[in-house]
């Protein structure tokens, strides 16, 4: 067995889905709100912001808030190719890639998040928490592109619980 290190990490799942209808869950602003974010805000290099379809660009900036959760992450897109690859700069520090593979009727969905520092802090909030956050929203990916359901929470504001993101799973 390989030898656990704290840098990087891969999350991996099928997915019956088109690639296509993958891919545009991942590049677009309509795409990732319909399963991961309350609010996306993508703008081009130059600061115009995207419009609500068009695919994400290498040197994009990004604004992303989530349900049950007051924070912001901010970020760049570090790369696409329009059909089954992005990057993006990810937790300030780290990037995450994600490559969709035709495999079969389903897609194979690799996330990596790597160049992750090694201190203490990072490996319990980048390694450990982004590591259990990208489980549940792959799943959370899958749960609506096969089944038409959202696993994560809406009904209840769980941002008055200041232990919510370790307790709560669906988060």
């Amino acid at each position: 067995m390989e030898q656990l290190h704290f840098d990087s990490f891969t999350k991996k799942i099928y997915i019956k889905a088109p690639l296509e209808k993958l891919y545009w869950c991942w590049a677009t602003k309509t795409g990732i709100e319909s399963w991961f974010l309350r609010k996306a805000r993508y703008s081009g290099a130059k600061g115009h912001p995207r419009k609500d379809d068009d695919f994400i660009k290498a040197g994009d900036s990004y604004i992303w808030e989530w349900y049950n959760w007051n924070g912001r992450e901010t970020g760049t897109v570090l790369g696409t190719n329009d059909k089954d690859f992005l990057e993006f700069s990810f937790a300030k520090v780290s990037r995450v890639s994600v490559n969709l593979e035709e495999k079969g009727d389903a897609v194979l969905v690799s996330l990596k998040q790597f160049e992750i520092p090694t201190d203490e802090k990072s490996k319990m909030e980048i390694y450990n928490g982004c590591s259990n956050g990208w489980t549940f929203w792959l799943a959370n990916l899958k749960a609506y592109l096969e089944h038409g359901i959202l696993l994560n929470e809406k009904e209840f504001d769980l941002t008055e619980i200041p232990e919510a993101g370790h307790v709560f799973v669906n988060m």
